[in-house]
């Protein structure tokens, strides 16, 4: 039986002027590593005599990132929204998801950091961080 362990989950972030070079995100919680909302996939209206119509519209890959408070990683989201903040500006990010057990990677272009937690809460151990990307659109391709 093959594993579909996401221990091996590779997760790289490039943002546009603060991490020009790709940044492998390490350290993640061990019960939510990341996770991507479910998309809508039509837009549907119910006319007045009962009949439903739909279309395609194209909606954003929220996105969640979980690191342990311990995690160097969190370093890369306190710049990100450090100098967003002293800028008032938004920075950029596109980013690349390998799933090695499955042999899928996953691009996402056009991110955004649309939420983003300044501290671990702080119980018997330090609990996960939580991040949130707006990707505006991520492709699924096999690895190679």
């Amino acid at each position: 039986m093959p594993s579909i362990s996401s221990a091996n989950t590779i997760f790289v972030i490039t943002i546009a002027n603060l991490y020009p070079t790709p940044v492998q995100l390490q350290n993640y919680a061990a019960d939510d590593i990341l996770d991507i909302d479910a998309l809508k996939s039509a837009e549907t209206m119910m006319g007045v005599d009962g009949i439903l119509s739909g279309g395609f519209v194209n909606v954003p890959w929220v996105q969640k990132v979980h690191l342990m408070g311990s995690s160097n990683s969190n370093l890369v989201f306190e710049t990100w929204w450090a100098s967003s903040l002293a800028a008032q500006d938004v920075y950029v990010a596109s980013g690349t998801i390998t799933y090695p057990s499955i042999k899928k990677v996953y691009t996402l272009t056009t991110g955004f950091l649309t939420s983003y937690k300044p501290l671990s809460a702080a119980k018997k151990l330090l609990q996960p961080r939580e991040y949130e990307i707006t990707w505006q659109i991520g492709a699924v391709s096999p690895t190679p």
